[in-house]
């Protein structure tokens, strides 16, 4: 199983089978209007802007799930993030990522991946906001928290997951290198 497996929910409501990005690389991300790491959307979108033309497609997973932080419509986080930040890339419907509703997309990235740990100081405190919300959090791949970020080469293959605290620099040379 990949992630051409998949089908996906358009802002429309339309079905897409992510088999539509055979030969891409992708940056799965489930994001959130309303949180501290938001502006990973300014970092996300100039990754995209450098990388896209090499094959790269960030798809971006809208998530009400961590803290109420994206409770807008799908239409109403479309005209934020473009808005305030000028993202071009692929926009889906907002989606659960954990628990029963998650969709199978997440539930496959979820199982197929292993949580490393935060980083940096805002690591520190993200422990304590994982912990309450999942005291086994450490030892599952469940997604903790807003902007995280899974890596798939071009053959529909995970080969990376990045926790919202780890440095985006630290992201794009991954794409960069899988590109």
């Amino acid at each position: 199983m990949n992630i051409y497996d998949f089908t996906v929910k358009a802002q429309d409501g339309s079905e897409v089978s992510l088999a539509d990005y055979k030969g891409k690389v992708l940056l799965v991300v489930n994001t959130a209007t309303g949180c501290g790491f938001t502006p990973h959307y300014e970092d996300l979108q100039d990754l995209y802007d450098e990388c896209h033309d090499k094959g790269l497609e960030i798809l971006d997973f809208p998530c009400n799930q961590f803290a109420g932080q994206a409770p807008g419509s799908d239409e109403e986080i479309h005209s934020f993030c473009t808005g305030r930040y000028g993202i071009t890339f692929p926009q889906f419907s907002k989606v659960d990522v954990i628990g029963e509703n998650a969709i199978p997309l997440y539930k496959w990235l979820s199982e197929n991946t292993t949580f490393d740990g935060f980083k940096g100081a805002m690591g520190l405190m993200m422990k304590g906001v994982a912990k309450k919300m999942d005291k086994d959090y450490k030892n599952n791949g469940n997604v903790k928290w807003n902007f995280t970020k899974f890596l798939i080469d071009r053959e529909g293959n995970i080969v990376g997951r990045f926790e919202p605290t780890d440095s985006m620099k630290d992201v794009a040379d991954a794409v960069k290198a899988v590109l």
